[in-house]
């Protein structure tokens, strides 16, 4: 059973840090690439980032980059998303979401397999 499981979100201070973790399981990550995936109340969904485990290869959104970093885990089959300089419109419920083949652009990709989200609001 394939199962893509997130934690880490909560409510935070702006300026402030948060690391997500997705923890995947019933699927080899060398044939799959994990992305990160946002999205807020009233607005579409947006692809944050994503990674290959394989090459490493990483890909960010714009308004991510600089603050965010996608990261593997080989030994415990997990990917984290650390966050840093949150500010408020980065408030959005975050999932992880699996996807055959290489990163080539995050949010880019078929994506079959998803988890259930994590929260995460930045408010002062």
């Amino acid at each position: 059973q394939i199962q893509l499981v997130e934690s880490g979100g909560g409510l935070v201070h702006p300026g402030s840090s948060l690391r997500l973790s997705c923890v995947v399981s019933g699927l080899t990550l060398d044939y799959y690439h994990i992305g990160w995936f946002r999205q807020a109340p009233g607005k579409e969904r947006e692809g944050v980032s994503c990674i290959t485990r394989l090459d490493g290869s990483t890909s960010y959104a714009s308004s991510v980059k600089g603050r965010f970093t996608i990261s593997i885990d080989n030994a415990k089959n997990t990917v984290y998303l650390q966050m840093n300089s949150l500010k408020p419109e980065d408030t959005a419920v975050y999932y992880c979401a699996a996807d055959p083949g290489y990163c080539s652009g995050a949010g880019t990709g078929q994506y079959d397999y998803w988890g259930e989200g994590t929260q995460v609001t930045v408010s002062s």
